[in-house]
């Protein structure tokens, strides 16, 4: 899932620059301390190691996939001893299911801005779909973690309360697309076929997208088509029945 797609204009959207990791503290030098030479002591204290450890991993998350994001790879990504990660998170589900709430809050924000322009519930289900796509595309490595189930921990209240808002923002997309009010709590069959129908359509086009299975319908298409006018098209056409009470 940590590929990069070769053919992309969404990728480049401000999403991009909104989403990377937290903007370094005042008085902290780029990078932290995992510039720093072996045995030498680092400056955090402990709330900031917890964040620099995360913010670590994510770095080795993108850089490396998930096969390579170990404890050790995140401790020396940090500039810090290969105790400190279990110090902080218990064992590696407990660091990767920390930062896939991470992904789940950034994700839902870009969701949330998306959703908030002012236009027609279909563009804003429009708008919605494309900034899914884009969060992908900007961070592969953290959007594959996020639906990685088996190797994270849903029961842990950051993850599950993150997961949970992206899912509620889901349902109520969807019932606002339809133009009623649709609970993410109790839902009808035809609420539940709209919500997944939703979130197939373009979970399945992102999957396609990042394993780079786009690119020979891509290189058929017209000149100067990219993957923003394939999905935009692909939206356009597809016309969602109004899910029933």
């Amino acid at each position: 899932m940590a590929r990069t797609p070769e053919t992309s204009g969404i990728g480049r959207t401000a999403l991009r620059r909104d989403s990377k990791a937290a903007p370094v503290r005042p008085g902290r030098k780029p990078g932290g301390p995992r510039h720093a030479r072996a045995g030498e002591a680092t400056p955090y204290h402990h709330g900031d190691l917890h964040d620099a450890l995360l913010e670590a991993a994510e770095r080795v998350l993108e850089r490396d996939g998930l096969g390579g994001l170990t404890l050790r790879a995140v401790a020396r990504e940090a500039g810090v001893s290969h105790a400190a990660p279990t110090h902080h998170f218990g064992d590696l589900t407990g660091l990767v299911s920390e930062l896939a709430a991470i992904g789940f809050r950034q994700f839902n924000v870009a969701m949330e801005a998306a959703g908030a322009i002012d236009a027609p519930p279909l563009l804003k289900a429009m708008a919605r779909a494309k900034a899914y796509v884009a969060y992908a595309q900007a961070h592969p490595g953290m959007y594959g973690l996020m639906f990685r189930t088996e190797r994270l921990d849903m029961t842990r209240p950051s993850l599950h309360e993150a997961a949970s808002a992206s899912f509620a923002g889901l349902a109520g997309a969807v019932g606002v697309s339809h133009q009623q009010q649709v609970s993410d709590e109790a839902l009808s069959l035809d609420q539940a076929a709209a919500i997944a129908r939703a979130w197939s359509l373009v979970h399945g086009f992102t999957t396609l997208l990042l394993d780079g299975r786009l690119t020979d319908i891509l290189r058929r298409l017209p000149a100067g088509t990219n993957v923003e006018t394939l999905l935009d098209a692909m939206l356009r056409s597809t016309v969602a029945r109004p899910p029933g009470p």
